[in-house]
């Protein structure tokens, strides 16, 4: 898309609050969702969280559906904020090849979060 030329000596500017920049960061990993969790994401639910205070942002991805059709809700016992300071960085950036992401199962998430729910508010 060919936009307006500048004008010399002119600086094009973009300022955004809080709302808008996670708006920004989880609309643009949804539309690259598929390449980056290797998954189609019309089968898929997502999870998601930021801690502003450390600059982290974590985005979840499971099976929508069994084998039967029947929907698969996230344990309200995983709770993303927790696994947020609970896990590790799965990769230092998003813009490189290879794998960005880490697979847990429920239930070493359920663990986790069990583990950490006491540390949850430091």
């Amino acid at each position: 898309m060919r936009g307006k030329r500048m004008k010399e000596k002119t600086v094009r500017v973009i300022k955004i609050g809080k709302e808008a920049l996670y708006e920004f960061l989880y609309e643009n990993i949804i539309s690259q969702e598929e390449s980056l969790l290797q998954v189609p994401a019309t089968e898929v639910m997502n999870s998601f969280a930021m801690d502003w205070e450390r600059g982290e942002f974590i985005f979840m991805a499971h099976q929508a559906e069994d084998a039967d059709g029947e929907w698969i809700p996230l344990p309200k016992e995983i709770l993303p904020e927790t696994l947020l300071k609970a896990l590790p960085e799965t990769a230092d950036s998003l813009l490189g090849r290879g794998k960005v992401y880490r697979d847990y199962s429920f239930e070493e998430l359920k663990e986790l979060c069990g583990e950490n729910e006491d540390n949850d508010g430091k």
